[in-house]
């Protein structure tokens, strides 16, 4: 690599440290691309991600969540998970074919093993119970999905997005930490590099190609920015939804199986998408926060410590048109609203309570067999924050899934609010990840084509390659 640089020049520069900036990284250190690679990351280093939850038992509300900003992003954060399906984790098949899509997890998915993945793969041992569990969901109307999945375990994934991060390091990638990219450098609709401050001030590093991987977290911050530095793009679906937790023994059949089961319906009478998404048996509710002092609900699966439930988001997707386009500010807002009701926590509420028109209690909670692992979520009634089509989608869906695990809508079964999924805004690209404006790539789920750490990693790979095709040209 070339050596001392200016700080404010680079041959590439990559905003964002999560699954595509570091997989367009690794890409191009493996194609050997002689340049100066900046990797500039709002968070810290993995080593530094520490929750102070683990210490207090209580959510600090911190002014940046080391949950979802730092070192390899906040899916890798949340569970671990890795789809190797091309059928999972969003449209970016779509752009770029089915076979390149497939053919990348394959290739990505051995870099994940030998920065020390696990060798098991969970949802492929069982063939017949597999059928049996999709005849049922037909049968209730639902459609099953069942991807093979490689499970990293937040704890476990911690340390594997170490050994990745020391590897880029070595090998002269210039990574900078606790550093905020504030808007791009365009004119002419060319990019020339990107305006960042950190705690020395306000700096621009210059670079012919731009990368902006700034995932779910910053996927208004990127929606911003197009609308001001004229970004085509365009206004997609976004999710709006629940966490819902049950006992393990309800989900033990798909848990054992599948482990993550992923089924999809079009409840009446709306007929919207609604799916299940981010399976954690024997996981843990959690709560993440984001710049906005917005707080949503997610989960997390240890590979060594576990509870007595299993979590799992029902997610709603919302479609709006025309002259509505700000689908993310409208998630954003229907996520303020519980979290006001909640006092500044997640709202948490019973099945049953819904289904009788009433809050939940907290002495309701503590009565029951379904123990929230949440213990701050605040009790209370979340269709009083929920859209009532939202509300009246998930609840109908999740009468369906009873059908395929019974018990999922037991009177216990309890739903947290609000699990928001912001990727709704569709930069506009082609299948070389070129925008509208020369030198500017934007990758991840802030780019609205992808969902998740597979197919993140997925585009950042083929990123790099398409740089050292380029480069070699």
């Amino acid at each position: 690599m070339t050596q001392n640089f200016s700080r404010n020049d680079a041959d590439v520069l990559i905003i964002g440290a999560g699954p595509s900036g570091i997989f367009t990284a690794l890409s191009l250190l493996e194609s050997n691309v002689q340049a100066h690679i900046v990797l500039v990351e709002q968070g810290l280093p993995v080593e530094k991600r520490v929750c102070p939850k683990v210490t207090t038992g209580k959510c600090a509300h911190c002014a940046l969540c080391a949950i979802t900003s730092g070192f390899s992003g906040a899916g890798a954060f949340s569970d671990g998970k890795l789809s190797l399906s091309y059928q999972v984790g969003g449209d970016l098949p779509d752009l770029i074919g089915r076979d390149e899509a497939q053919n990348t997890i394959n290739t990505v998915d051995k870099i994940y093993l030998k920065f020390g993945a696990d060798n098991h793969i969970a949802g492929n041992e069982d063939e017949d119970e597999v059928a049996r569990i999709r005849r049922h969901a037909i049968e209730a109307g639902l459609q099953l999905v069942d991807c093979p999945i490689r499970h990293l375990g937040t704890e476990k994934a911690h340390e594997l997005y170490q050994r990745i991060e020391q590897y880029l390091l070595d090998g002269g990638i210039d990574i900078r930490f606790s550093t905020t990219c504030d808007r791009f450098l365009i004119q002419d609709e060319t990019c020339s590099g990107a305006i960042f401050h950190d705690e020395n001030g306000e700096y621009e590093i210059h670079a012919p190609i731009t990368i902006a991987c700034a995932g779910r977290r910053g996927a208004g911050w990127l929606d911003e920015l197009c609308r001001e530095q004229g970004i085509d793009h365009e206004p997609g679906p976004v999710d709006v939804g629940v966490r819902v937790e049950v006992r393990n023994e309800v989900m033990e059949t798909v848990n054992n199986v599948l482990y993550e089961s992923k089924l999809i319906g079009y409840p009446q009478p709306f007929k919207d998408k609604v799916r299940t998404f981010c399976q954690n048996p024997g996981g843990f509710v959690s709560q993440e926060r984001y710049d906005s002092g917005l707080t949503v609900v997610n989960g997390h699966s240890f590979k060594e410590r576990k509870s007595e439930n299993t979590n799992l988001a029902v997610l709603c997707s919302q479609t709006f048109r025309k002259p509505f386009d700000r689908p993310i500010a409208y998630a954003q807002k229907v996520g303020e609203m519980a979290n006001m009701l909640g006092a500044g926590n997640i709202l948490v509420q019973r099945f049953g309570d819904i289904m009788d028109g009433k809050r939940t209690w907290p002495e309701d909670l503590r009565r029951a067999n379904v123990r929230p692992t949440l213990p701050e979520a605040a009790a209370g009634d979340i269709t009083s924050a929920l859209p009532y089509r939202v509300t009246t989608d998930i609840l109908n869906f999740m009468l369906a899934v009873d059908q395929v695990v019974p018990g999922f809508a037991a009177e216990e079964t309890l739903l947290y609010a609000p699990e928001l999924k912001f990727y709704s805004n569709r930069i506009t690209m082609d299948k070389h990840f070129n925008t509208n404006i020369a030198g500017l790539h934007c990758l991840g789920d802030s780019s609205g084509w992808t969902r998740g750490l597979m197919m993140s990693s997925v585009m950042g790979y083929l990123m790099g390659k398409e740089i050292a095709q380029s480069n070699a040209a």
